[in-house]
């Protein structure tokens, strides 16, 4: 666990949406609207939110059908707060909460594979994926492209 006071919630309502927008920015995720994620975090049936004192420092979702699936999404963990196991706290947390479903997924970004592989998770063979941008996806290393 992490060495620094960090206070965790599990609800969106506590947490507010601008301020999760710029996390996304700065861990860095992406460009994603307040609307954009009130939508994805509504629909995710676990939330995990991390603050130092005032300041929204980490956050992760995961979607899932309560017995057979659950995706974990958007771990997203801020600069000045990487690299002191907060976010491996945060990938726990949502595996904890996601325990009892048969299988808990995940898809990660070129290169960060032994990190995940060090909290338990297994390389995929068979993992397939239709993007809204497959070229960009293929550009980044996240699909491989059609033969």
């Amino acid at each position: 666990m992490t060495s620094q006071r960090y206070t965790w919630t599990h609800r969106l309502d506590e947490v507010d949406l601008e301020e999760l927008s710029r996390l996304y920015l700065l861990a860095p995720l992406g460009n994603k609207p307040p609307e954009a994620l009130a939508t994805v975090y509504r629909n995710s049936r676990y939330l995990c939110f991390v603050h130092a004192g005032d300041v929204l420092v980490g956050a992760g979702r995961a979607l899932a059908d309560g017995v057979d699936c659950a995706y974990i999404a958007d771990v997203a963990v801020h600069p000045e707060h990487q690299g002191r196991g907060l976010g491996s706290d945060i990938i726990r947390n949502l595996v904890d909460l996601a325990d009892g479903h048969k299988k808990i997924i995940l898809y990660a970004a070129p290169g960060v594979e032994d990190f995940y592989r060090g909290l338990g998770f297994l390389h995929m063979n068979t993992a397939m994926a239709i993007w809204a941008d497959p070229r960009r996806a293929v550009a980044v290393g996240l699909l491989r492209p059609a033969e």
